[in-house]
């Protein structure tokens, strides 16, 4: 697996929704790659940190505009 494919897999893992195969290929990457392991530990602070916030505390045109960029990700 490479890191762009690690990348654009990081949310589906989160989920839980990779099949076993490509989840066994994606923490086989994670235990080789520092970057990557770094790349899924910022993921997880930022959803950690963006997920403890009041939901009033963000503008819905903010807001929107975050989760737009989290879908649209894997296309970038």
């Amino acid at each position: 697996m490479t890191c762009e494919e690690f990348v654009e897999l990081v949310t589906a893992f989160l989920d839980g929704a990779l099949d076993p195969e490509t989840e066994a290929r994606f923490v086989e990457h994670l235990a080789l790659c520092e970057g990557c392991e770094t790349y899924l530990g910022q993921f997880r602070t930022t959803i950690a940190e963006l997920g403890a916030l009041p939901a009033e505390t963000l503008s819905p045109d903010v807001r929107d505009t975050v989760l737009e960029a989290f879908r649209d990700w894997h296309a970038r």
